[in-house]
């Protein structure tokens, strides 16, 4: 089965529902998105375009690692990051909401042995990132939101 084509293909499909699950979310004040039936929690991102400077937000699953929270910039498996992953790069202080919280962070790139541990804990929210890891030569990133 060719992953990358059907991915490619459903990038305007997912674009469409990222966004109006962004929507529910920021208007119900995070009772609607936050936790979904059969779905690991989900938060809002708040990022700023590397290159537009546009201001976006990305529903995404995240781990807690004791005040921190982790995003697992896997793309499905894409051989390239996702955009969100190098607007952070360029733009590393932002804005979280998780549920009705809304905070104040800074991202960073895990170190090797930060993901070592975290890795197995991200895999535990969500199983199809060990496929994710598997479909790419790319080794996925972990992403750490520490508070500001």
């Amino acid at each position: 089965m060719d992953y990358l084509a059907i991915a490619d293909r459903s990038w305007p499909l997912l674009r469409r529902a990222a966004g109006l699950h962004a929507f529910l979310y920021r208007v119900s004040g995070g009772l609607i998105g936050h936790r979904v039936p059969f779905a690991p929690p989900m938060l809002l991102l708040e990022h700023t375009g590397a290159r537009s400077g546009r201001r976006r937000t990305t529903p995404l699953v995240y781990v807690r690692d004791g005040e921190n929270v982790v995003l697992v910039a896997s793309k499905g498996g894409h051989p390239r990051n996702p955009a969100w992953f190098h607007n952070l790069s360029a733009h590393p202080d932002t804005w979280v909401r998780i549920g009705r919280r809304r905070m104040a962070v800074r991202a960073r790139v895990a170190t090797p042995e930060e993901r070592e541990r975290l890795w197995p804990r991200a895999v535990e929210v969500w199983p199809g990132y060990a496929d994710y890891q598997a479909r790419t030569d790319r080794t996925i990133p972990l992403v750490i939101l520490e508070p500001r």
